[in-house]
Order: C-alpha cells, then structure tokens, then sequence
C-alpha cells in the first residue's frame, strides 16, 4: 500500500482526491460505488502496475479526501462525468480504460458514449449498462427496498445519524455482502437489518480495513453519497447513441444481491444488454458477492488483465 501514491486535481472548483501507482501510457481510471472510496481498489490498483499498467482510482466529490459541493442536494451524476473529463485534462490523458463498480459503472458509460475518443474500453463489475426504461425493477419491489427508502430525502439521514460513521459502514459492508435483496419491514430502518453484535464482518474485510473506510466517511459524511446515486437516478442526459462502441467486460458474482433485482438477470443472461453494448464479455463468478474485487481480488484481477492484454493493448 506504501507505493500508492496521493494527490488532488481541480474539477469544477473543487479538489479532487486520486490515488495513483504504475507509470506509462497504458492508463486505467477506476470509479467506485457505494460505501466504497479509492482504497476499494487497493488489490486492482498493485496488480495492474506490477503488470506495467498505471492506475488512477478518484475519491468522488462528496466522498473520502475529495471536496464536497457547496449544496450537496443539488449533485448529479452529470457532476460525476465531467469530473472523469476533468481528471484526463489535468493528467493530460488522452484515452483511459475505465474499471467502474456500481454506481460507478452509470458515469463511466455515459463518460464512453459522450467522449468516445477519450476512452478505450470499460470493465464493470456487478453492474451492467442499463439505460434508462431498460429495466424497471424499482417498480416491482416493495416500499422498505433500501433504494426507495434512501431516495427519499430525511430518511436516510435520520437512519444513519444514529450510528457513528464507522458502524454505518460496517452495517451496509455487512448487509450487502449477502445474497438477498435488503428490504426492510414496515416500522423498520434499513440500517436494522444488521446487528453488529451478532453478524461478523465477512471474511475479507478487515477491522483495519473498517478504521479506513469509517475515518474517510467520518471526513466527508453521507450527504452527497445519498444524493448521488440514490436521488439522482431519474436524471436525464441528452445522448447522441445508446450504443457502446468500445470493449467492455462485465463481471459478476452470482452472490451479489444486485443481481437479484427485478429482471436484472435475465437482462444479462439473455443477451439484452448486448443491445447496447454490443462487443461487451460477461463472466460469472459462482461465490462473488457485490463486493467481489475485495473478496476475490486475484480472479478479478486476472480477468481484468486478460481483458487488457486481448482487448485493448495486445
């Protein structure tokens, strides 16, 4: 961890914190979801420059070390995007390969399809390239699904503000490590559904590796992270193709609950995806869970790699 290295960047009139290893003309920038910041990337990050590969993983506004909006109910994933923009210019990177993971995955493609000549291919993991309308499993999932609860303004505000950062994100690490959908009971927080006392942290997850993400949320707090994605997910993006051109690959666990959404699977299964991403390779991994880059970072990696070395830079 030692050899990865920190600086910040202008973007927007905010700084912007990345995390940086590798040298050379074969970069790779990688986004992260939600509770993660960069360090959810530490295994990708030494992998890939010990491969010769060099590495650029931002905090987003709003979360770990980097700068949060002035009004963090008014972030948008447009925000997000020119942020990606804003990276390349002031590294002066011409073309990238994106990794995303989450709701990294919605700027990272919508980055692809509005700066084509900026981006070379795009590995997500546990989420595909759903365009809006493509899948509408929101409507086919109950009132206590977490998503609807933390869309709604207050709610998760008032959840979270019982806990110290920390156990908050022990709670979601713990709850989305499982299989099932989280949704909580009439009369029920979502932050409930995990009892710290008595469910164990899983098994990749260090406390050390907690301290990390608890003392970089204690930073930056929850506000933008519920903003963006949660409440910006209805934004609208004026688009000139929803075709992908560039490789892709998806990777994902058949333990992660995101899976499990309404139609989800078999949008990826059936090959529906493919419509919008035509040259894009799917690969399951039976255990991996939402969180598999952590939990199986060298079958990761090495998928990751063979995806660059076949894909992009034979």
């Amino acid at each position: 961890m030692d050899q990865i290295q920190h600086k910040f960047v202008e973007a927007q009139g905010l700084k912007l914190h990345l995390a940086e290893i590798g040298t050379g003309d074969k970069v790779v920038i990688c986004l992260h979801g939600f509770p993660e910041i960069w360090y959810s990337w530490r295994h990708q990050m030494i992998a890939l420059a010990a491969a010769g590969y060099r590495v650029i993983a931002p905090d987003h506004r709003g979360y770990g070390l980097s700068d949060s909006p002035a009004e963090p109910e008014k972030a948008k994933f447009a925000d997000l995007i020119s942020d990606i923009r804003s990276v390349l210019d002031s590294l002066d990177l011409p073309k990238v390969v994106i990794v995303a993971k989450d709701f990294g995955v919605l700027p990272a493609y919508y980055f692809a399809l509005l700066h084509p000549d900026r981006v070379l291919g795009v590995v997500t993991i546990g989420v595909p390239f759903v365009p809006p309308g493509a899948i509408q499993y929101h409507k086919h999932l109950p009132e206590g699904f977490y998503f609807t609860r933390w869309k709604e303004p207050g709610r998760a505000e008032a959840d979270f503000g019982r806990f110290d950062a920390k156990t908050v994100v022990r709670k979601i690490y713990t709850m989305f490590a499982k299989m099932e959908v989280p949704i909580a009971s009439e009369g029920e927080e979502v932050l409930d559904l995990v009892d710290t006392s008595t469910t164990p942290l899983p098994a990749w997850f260090t406390e050390q590796d907690l301290e990390i993400y608890g003392s970089l949320y204690q930073k930056s707090g929850f506000l933008t992270a519920l903003q963006v994605p949660y409440r910006s997910f209805d934004e609208e993006y004026d688009m000139p193709a929803l075709e992908v051109k560039v490789p892709a690959m998806l990777i994902a666990g058949e333990k992660d609950y995101v899976l499990y959404f309404p139609g989800m699977e078999d949008y990826i299964r059936s090959g529906k995806v493919k419509d919008f991403v035509p040259d894009l390779e799917t690969v399951f991994l039976p255990e991996g869970t939402h969180f598999v880059q952590e939990q199986s970072p060298e079958q990761v990696n090495q998928l990751i790699l063979n995806f660059l070395k076949a894909k992009i830079w034979q």
